[in-house]
C-alpha cells in the first residue's frame, strides 16, 4: 500500500477517479404508517411475591413522508422523540414489532439497495490508531467492486479525502476517546468518506453535527449539501441546528412522542405553524420554537397539562392539515415511478473471500500493532519468565527431591498461560462489536473472512511470548537439556495458549458484559486447576468429570509427557529409586495417552472457536444480514 500512495503523490494534479463521474442511480425514499412498539417488562416487588407486568410503548405512531432525489431531509425533535429509531428503520437496520411500508424506488429494502446505501451513525465508530488514509484506503479495497483495479481503489480513495478537505491531516491518526488524534469535525468528515466511498443514492446520517462547534457543523451540512445536489437522498437527524444550517434543509420532520407534527418544506415550517395560532413572541431560531414545540412549548409559563394539551392540538392540526396532503403526494410519486433495471450482479459480494480475508488481516494488524506488542505485555511476560526462573533455578540438580520442584513448575507452566491467554482474548469481540455490527450492516465483508483474519492477526503476539517465555524458564530451571523435550514442551504450551485463547474469544462473544465474562472466565479455569489432578489427587467422583474437559488436565498431562516417560525413575527419600509415574500428582494425571490428550485439545480448540464464531452470527441476525 506504501508504494501505491507514492505513486498517487505522482499524480495528485491529475483528475480524479472516474468512478465520480458515474451518474448516482436515483432513489425515491417513500415510508406511510410506520409504526414501531417495544415492550417493557416492570417488576413488582412485594412481601409475598415478585410479579411482572408488560407495558407496550408506541416509539413511532403512524409516520409518513417521502424524499426525493437531490432532497436533504432533516428529522427533528427533543430527545426520545424516535428520531434515531425512525433513521434506522429507514435505513433498514430495525427489527422488531415494526409495522408500515418503505420502500425505495418502489422496491423494499434488498441487498442491491443495501450496498448502494450510506449509513453514517452518530458515534464514529473509526479505528483510532489508523490513519485518514488509511482508514479510507482499507474501505476502499473492501467496498469497491472488484471492476476496478486495486491503484484505482487506492486513488478512489485519496480523491475523496481532497473532496471533504481532509489533505492536511492525511498521514494524522484518526484517535478516539483514549488517543488524541484528528479533530471532531475531521473524524466526523472521514466516517462520511467511508460512506461515500461506495458513491450511494441514498445517505442516512445520525446526529452528523453532534458534539462539533458552529462553524465545523456549518462545513459539515454544506458537504452534505451539495452532495444532495449532486443527486443523492439524503436524510439525517439533528438536534438544534442553527438557524443558517435550518434553511439548508430541503423538508423537515418534526417528532413529538414518535407522532409526526409537521413534514414539509423547512422554509415554509415557521409560516405554517403560524397559521395554526402558534408562532414566536420575538424572533428566534427556528429550530428552537419548533423543539419548543415538540415539547409541548409554546409559551414561558407552560406547564404539565398545558404542555400536553399542545402536543395534542399539534397532532390533531398535523392530521387534518398536512396528513392528507401528504398522502397525495406519495400516491402521485408512486403513479408516475418508473424504476430501471435491477442489475443482478449488485446484489453480490464486491470482493472475494481471500481478499476480504487479506485486507481485513492487514488492516488488523496495523491497528493491534500497537496492543499486541506494547511494552506493558512484553515487560510483563520477561518478569514473570526471569523470576520463574530464578524460583526454580536448576531444579533437576537438587538431587534429593527434584522431583517435586519440577512438577510444580509444570504445573505452573499450565496455570499462568491458560489465565494470560484467556484474559487477553475475552475483551476481543467486545471491543469491536460496534465496528463489526457497522462493517457488517453495510455488507462490506462475510463473518467469516474477518473471524479468521482477526484469529490469525493475533497469532503472532500470542505464540511469540509464551515461547520466549519457555526459552528463558525451561533453561534457568534446569529441565531436560535435549531439543526433543524442549519442543515437546513448546508444543504443548502454545498448544494451550491457543485453547485458551479460544476459550477466552468464546465467551468475549456469548456473554456481551465484559465484567461478566471476565468473572465467569476466572471461575471456568479455576476450575479446570483444581480438576486437573496437582491440587487434589483423590477427585470425588461426582465431580471427577470436570477433569476430561479441562484444558490444564490435558495441558499438564502434555507437559510431565515432555519430560518424563512410563519407566522413567527419581530418587525417593529412603535413598533408594521410585518410579516418576508412581508419584501422587503424576499418578492422577497418567504418562500414557498422550496423544489422546493432545487430540483432546485440537478438538477444545475447534469446538471453542467455533462457539464464538455460532456467537457473532447474533449480530448478523440483528442487522438483517443475508
Amino acid at each position: 500500500m506504501e508504494q501505491e500512495m507514492r505513486d498517487y503523490e505522482a499524480q495528485r494534479d491529475k483528475e480524479p477517479s472516474a468512478i465520480f463521474k458515474q451518474a448516482n442511480r436515483p432513489v425515491i425514499l417513500k415510508f406511510e404508517d410506520v409504526v414501531f412498539k417495544i415492550t417493557i417488562e416492570k417488576r413488582r416487588w412485594s412481601w409475598s411475591k415478585q410479579s411482572k407486568k408488560s407495558v407496550e410503548r408506541v416509539v413511532l405512531n403512524g409516520v409518513s413522508g417521502i424524499v426525493l432525489p437531490g432532497e436533504m431531509l432533516a428529522m427533528l425533535g427533543p430527545s426520545g422523540s424516535g428520531k434515531t429509531t425512525l433513521l434506522t428503520a429507514l435505513g433498514g437496520r430495525l427489527g422488531g414489532r415494526l409495522t408500515g411500508t418503505i420502500t425505495y424506488n418502489g422496491k423494499l429494502y434488498n441487498n442491491q439497495m443495501k450496498r448502494n446505501t450510506g449509513f453514517v451513525t452518530q458515534d464514529d465508530i473509526l479505528y483510532p490508531h489508523l490513519t485518514v488514509t488509511e482508514t479510507l484506503v482499507y474501505t476502499a479495497l473492501l467496498r469497491l467492486p472488484n471492476s476496478l483495479s486495486r491503484q484505482d481503489k487506492v486513488n478512489h480513495a485519496e480523491a475523496m479525502i481532497i473532496q471533504l478537505g481532509l489533505t492536511n491531516c492525511r498521514n494524522s491518526i484518526v484517535g478516539g476517546h483514549e488517543v488524541r488524534g484528528v479533530s471532531g469535525g475531521e473524524r466526523k468528515r472521514v466516517s462520511i468518506g467511508q460512506e461515500m466511498l461506495i458513491n450511494p443514492s441514498l445517505l442516512f446520517l445520525d446526529e452528523p453535527t453532534s458534539g462539533l462547534d458552529s462553524t465545523t457543523a456549518q462545513r459539515i451540512v454544506s458537504t452534505l449539501w451539495e452532495l444532495a445536489n449532486g443527486g443523492r437522498t439524503i436524510v439525517m437527524t439533528i438536534h438544534q441546528p442553527s438557524s443558517r444550517l435550518f434553511y439548508m434543509f430541503h423538508k423537515v420532520l418534526l417528532l413529538s412522542d414518535g407522532n409526526p407534527i409537521y413534514f414539509g418544506k423547512g422554509a415554509l415550517a415557521m409560516e405554517y405553524f403560524s397559521s395554526i395560532g402558534f408562532a414566536p413572541s420575538v424572533a428566534m431560531n427556528p429550530s428552537d420554537f419548533l423543539l419548543d414545540l415538540a415539547n409541548g412549548i409554546c409559551s414561558d409559563d407552560s406547564r404539565g397539562e398545558d404542555q400536553i394539551n399542545v402536543k395534542q392540538t399539534l397532532v390533531s392540526a398535523y392530521k387534518g392539515n398536512l396528513s392528507s396532503n401528504l398522502k397525495e403526494e406519495i400516491n402521485e410519486v408512486n403513479s408516475s415511478l418508473q424504476d430501471g433495471p435491477v442489475d443482478k450482479k449488485f446484489g453480490q459480494w464486491q470482493t472475494t473471500w481471500w481478499q476480504q480475508f487479506t485486507i481485513l488481516l492487514q488492516r488488523g494488524i496495523k491497528e493491534r500493532r500497537h496492543e499486541s506488542f506494547s511494552g506493558l505485555r512484553i515487560a510483563q511476560v520477561l518478569l514473570v519468565s526471569f523470576l520463574s526462573g530464578l524460583l526454580w533455578w536448576k531444579s533437576v540438580s537438587i538431587q534429593d527431591q527434584y522431583l517435586v520442584p519440577v512438577i510444580g513448575l509444570l504445573f505452573f507452566y499450565a496455570g499462568f498461560w491458560g489465565f494470560f491467554p484467556l484474559f487477553q482474548a475475552i475483551f476481543t469481540f467486545p471491543q469491536e462489536r460496534m465496528m463489526l455490527k457497522k462493517e457488517r450492516s453495510s455488507g462490506t465483508y462475510k463473518l467469516s473472512s474477518y473471524f479468521m483474519s482477526r484469529t490469525v492477526s493475533d497469532l503472532p503476539m500470542e505464540l511469540v511470548l509464551p515461547t520466549i517465555f519457555v526459552i528463558i524458564t525451561y533453561w534457568m530451571a534446569g529441565l531436560k537439556p535435549t531439543a526433543g523435550h524442549f519442543f515437546y514442551t513448546l508444543f504443548a504450551l502454545l498448544l494451550i495458549v491457543l485453547v485458551a485463547q479460544g476459550l477466552g474469544l468464546a465467551l468475549g462473544a456469548v456473554v456481551k458484559n465484559q465484567r461478566n465474562a471476565s468473572v465467569l472466565g476466572s471461575v471456568i479455569m479455576l476450575l479446570f486447576l483444581l480438576a486437573s489432578g496437582y491440587y487434589v489427587q483423590n477427585v470425588p467422583p461426582f465431580i471427577a468429570w470436570i477433569k476430561y474437559i479441562s484444558v490444564s488436565y490435558y495441558t499438564y498431562k502434555l507437559l510431565m509427557g515432555s519430560q518424563y516417560g512410563p519407566g522413567d525413575t527419581y530418587p525417593c527419600p529412603t535413598n533408594g529409586r521410585c518410579l516418576v509415574a508412581d508419584y501422587p500428582s503424576v499418578k492422577t494425571v497418567e504418562l500414557e495417552g498422550q496423544a489422546v490428550a493432545a487430540v483432546a485439545m485440537v478438538i477444545m480448540l475447534v469446538f471453542y472457536r467455533l462457539v464464538a464464531y455460532i456467537a457473532l452470527t447474533r449480530i448478523g441476525r440483528a442487522v438483517k444480514h443475508e
